[in-house]
This record gives structure tokens, C-alpha cells and sequence, in this order.
């Protein structure tokens, strides 16, 4: 071999060497590499089985608190129903309680009722009696019918909150002439203003406007206002009552006294039920519920009622009611007819059976058909014993009782009714139950009219004329 082959092959050798070498570097670094490739595999799977592991747990978590959620919810719902159940309790509770209290004073209307009748009608009777008494009789006859009446009004105030409360407070919503009701608002409260030297004036109202309100109502809340007015008063003090129109829907009618007036404090207090707002000891009477009453009375008819005061000034209070168009009225009015004779001329005898248990009522209504000519009373104690004398005598008029010992008045109205012997007498009822809705249930029974005691001689009398014209107009007619 010559030189330079043996160089050749020792640069073969080395080449081969180096090549060997490089081969093992790359086996090295390619072993390096799986090895790093499965380091970040194992901590990549490391990683998803913490993330998975952490998910699950988050999971059993979020179910656990579902689970957690789900009993709250059922005992939350049990709860409720629980409360649900409680609160219908409490409410059938609350309604029975409230009929209770409703026919409590019903009941204790009749029966405070029943002994004023008597107290007023025999006073009534001593104060137009023959001979006419003293001077000074006159006077304590007066105080007695004052009182009287006055405790009557109280009465009559207490039911009336008690009726609004219960939520039964019937109105009879109609046009209402603004005029016309203040005119009788001013001839109902002239006499108190004169007796306490108080000057009032009633500016005039245009006669086209009119309110749609009840009547009666809207009386009740003006002569309360205006009593107000005259008893809180100063001596020879003035009220002025004015009528505005506020807009097309509204009108309103304002009160304004020169009395002492109304601090802020006591004004904020003024609405309140049994607040006389520290009237208890002055002279002036009162429960403190009636501008309460008349209050929820202006609401329920869809008006507004305040007050401005001033100390030292006086106080105006102001009714907003919703305004009405006025109505098409009939081209001849009705006037309201005066009270006629009771009897005229020649009169036939007319015979009137009162059935009544209470033997001073009883005894009050014979005292005032004994100066009723050609009028005869009958009495019977009971509705059954009432049904056999009607049967035998067939009187022109009944006055029928409601609480009769037996059978009740309605229930011997209804037999006397489906008598064709009976059914045309008119019966009016005269009782103690004076709610609003004993006074209901018996014109829907078929009374001719229902008077309530205490009676007023008056309108007793003009009842038992209509009666009377009545049944003598259906004999007449029966004759012809």
C-alpha cells in the first residue's frame, strides 16, 4: 500500500469516526428528546387529571349545594303553605269576628234603641199635649228630647263606622243638585246657629251644577261639617259656605269657621277615630269619630275632603265630589205634599192593628192614635196571635214588630202575604233594628214602609196617611 492510499483510508477512518460520533450525538439528543416529549406528556396528563379532578370536585360541590337547595326550597314551600294556611285561619278568623261585631251591633241597636223610643215619644207626646205645658215643663221637655236625639246620633255614628269597616256601606250614586241640597242643609242648621249667636251665609250656587253623589250622605257630611263649625266657634262668631268649580270632574263645596283654629300638630290628628284632640273635658259633646265617619263617607262617593287652618283665624274645610252634567228635569216638579188631616168629613172608622211585645211602645203608639179621629187600634203581643186578628178583622193598616216573641215580623208578613184575605193590607214595619241592612232586608220582604225607633211623630204620621190613602184607594177601587 502506498502513502497515499494509507492516507485515504486513515481519512476514512476518521470520517467514519466522526460520522459514528454525530450518530451518537443525534441518538443521544433524540433519547433526550422522547425523554423530554414524555416528561411533557406525563405532566400534561398530570395536568388534565388535576383539572378533571378539580372539575369533579367543583361538580360534587355544585351538587351538594343543589341538593342543599332543593330541601330548602321544599321546607320553604312547606313554610308557605304553612303561613298560607295561617293567614286563611287568621282571615276566616277576621271575617267571623267582624259578623260577630256586626251583629253585636245590631243587637245592641235594638236593644239601646227600644227603651230611646219610648223616652222620645212620650216626651214628644207631653210636648204637644193638652194643656200645653209650662214654661218651665216646656224646658225640661226639651232637654229630654234633645238629649235623646243626641244620643241617638251617637248611635247612629258608631253603626256607621262599623257599617263602613265591614265594607257594606250601600250609597245610591245619582245627580245631586248642589243648590238644592245646601238650602236644606241651611234650614236643618239655621236654629243651631241662631241659638249660639253664630252668623252663618250660604253664597248662592249656580242652580245647573250638580254632583254625582248620594243624597242623603252628602247631607250627613255637610251638617256634620257645619256643626262643627257653629260648636267650635267663637261667641258671635261667622261661617261662610261657598260652592266652586274646581274643574269639569270636580266641584267643591267649602266650610269656613272664625273659630280658635288647629296647630299643625292637632290638624295632622283631625281624621283619627276617637280623637277629640283634648276635647274630653270642654263642653262641646262628641265621640270624635264623626269627621272619621265623614271622611270615609267623601272617599267612598269618589271625593276629597281637607282642611287649612290658622291659628287664632279659624279653620276651612273643603268636600270635593265628582261633578255631574245636569239632568234632563221633568217640565212639572213635584212638590212635596204638607201633611193632610187624618181623617176627613164623614171618614168611615179605619182600624189599625199594632203588633208589638214591648208594652211602652205599645202604649206610646195608643197614646198617639188617640188623637187620630175615626182610627181605632187593635194590639196583638205576637206574630201569631197578629195573623189571627188581622184574619178576623181584616184591619186597613198593620204596624208589624220585627223581633216578635214566635215567629219573627217578616215571617208573619210572609204568611199574611200568601193570604188572599191579608195580602193586601199594607204593613209597616216599626223597629229597633235600624242597620242599614235590617232596613234593606225588610223592603225586600214586601213592608210598605220601615220605620225605625225611635219614631219621629211626624214622619210616624205621614207613614200611616200613605197607608191609610192606600187601603182606602183599594177598597174604592175594589168596589168599583
Amino acid at each position: 500500500m502506498d502513502d497515499k492510499s494509507a492516507v485515504r483510508s486513515r481519512e476514512t477512518l476518521a470520517t467514519a469516526r466522526e460520522d459514528a460520533v454525530d450518530l451518537r450525538e443525534n441518538a443521544v439528543d433524540v433519547r433526550e428528546g422522547s425523554a423530554t416529549s414524555r416528561e411533557r406528556i406525563i405532566r400534561a396528563a398530570e395536568t388534565t387529571q388535576a383539572a378533571s379532578d378539580e372539575h369533579m370536585s367543583m361538580l360534587q360541590q355544585a351538587n351538594a349545594r343543589l341538593i342543599i337547595s332543593t330541601i330548602e326550597a321544599q321546607k320553604l314551600a312547606e313554610q308557605v303553605e304553612i303561613a298560607k294556611a295561617q293567614m286563611e285561619g287568621a282571615k276566616a278568623l277576621a271575617e267571623k269576628a267582624n259578623l260577630a261585631k256586626s251583629d253585636f251591633l245590631s243587637s245592641m241597636s235594638h236593644e239601646l234603641r227600644t227603651p230611646l223610643n219610648a223616652i222620645l215619644g212620650f216626651a214628644q207626646l207631653l210636648e204637644a199635649g193638652s194643656p200645653p205645658p209650662t214654661a218651665t215643663q216646656a224646658e225640661r221637655l226639651h232637654q229630654i228630647i234633645k238629649s235623646g236625639w243626641y244620643l241617638l246620633d251617637l248611635i247612629n255614628e258608631i253603626l256607621d263606622l262599623a257599617v263602613i269597616e265591614s265594607g257594606k256601606l250601600s250609597l245610591s250614586l245619582e245627580p245631586l243638585s248642589l243648590s238644592e241640597v245646601l238650602l236644606e242643609c241651611q234650614a236643618m242648621i239655621g236654629p243651631q246657629a241662631q241659638q249660639r249667636g253664630i252668623n252663618i251665609s250660604f253664597a248662592k250656587v249656580d242652580p245647573t251644577w250638580f254632583a254625582y253623589a248620594d243624597h242623603t250622605r252628602v247631607k250627613q257630611v255637610l251638617i256634620n261639617l257645619l256643626s262643627n263649625a257653629i260648636k267650635y266657634n267663637r261667641e258671635q262668631g261667622t261661617v261662610e259656605v261657598a260652592c266652586t268649580a274646581l274643574s269639569p270632574e270636580r266641584i267643591r263645596i267649602r266650610i269656613k269657621d272664625s273659630g280658635a283654629g288647629l296647630p299643625p300638630e292637632k290638624l295632622a290628628q283631625l281624621f283619627q277615630p276617637f280623637n277629640r284632640l283634648g276635647q274630653e273635658t270642654g263642653t262641646e259633646e262628641g265621640t270624635g269619630i264623626g269627621l272619621m265617619v265623614t271622611k270615609q263617607l267623601v272617599e267612598l262617593m269618589g271625593g276629597a275632603i281637607g282642611v287649612e287652618s290658622t291659628v287664632g283665624v279659624g279653620s276651612e274645610f273643603w268636600v270635593d265630589l265628582v261633578r255631574d252634567v245636569m239632568p234632563q228635569l221633568a217640565a212639572e216638579h213635584v212638590m212635596a205634599a204638607e201633611l193632610v188631616p187624618h181623617a176627613q168629613g164623614n171618614a168611615a172608622l179605619r182600624t189599625l192593628l199594632y203588633v208589638e211585645d214591648n208594652p211602652a211602645n205599645l202604649m206610646l203608639v195608643e197614646q198617639i192614635i188617640e188623637g187620630v179621629p175615626h182610627v181605632r187600634m187593635l194590639s196583638a203581643r205576637d206574630g201569631n196571635s197578629g195573623i189571627a186578628l188581622a184574619r178576623a178583622h181584616l184591619p186597613e193598616v198593620i204596624l208589624m214588630d220585627i223581633n216578635l216573641p214566635g215567629i219573627s215580623g217578616i215571617q208573619a208578613l210572609k204568611i199574611l202575604r200568601e193570604d188572599p184575605a191579608t195580602a193586601h193590607i199594607p204593613v209597616l214595619a216599626i223597629s229597633a233594628n235600624a242597620m242599614p241592612r235590617d232596613i234593606q232586608k225588610g223592603l225586600e220582604a214586601g213592608f210598605f214602609r220601615y220605620l225605625t225607633k225611635p219614631i219621629k211623630i211626624s214622619e210616624f204620621m205621614q207613614a200611616l196617611d200613605s197607608a191609610l190613602e192606600l187601603a182606602v184607594a183599594g177598597k174604592d177601587g175594589a168596589s168599583i
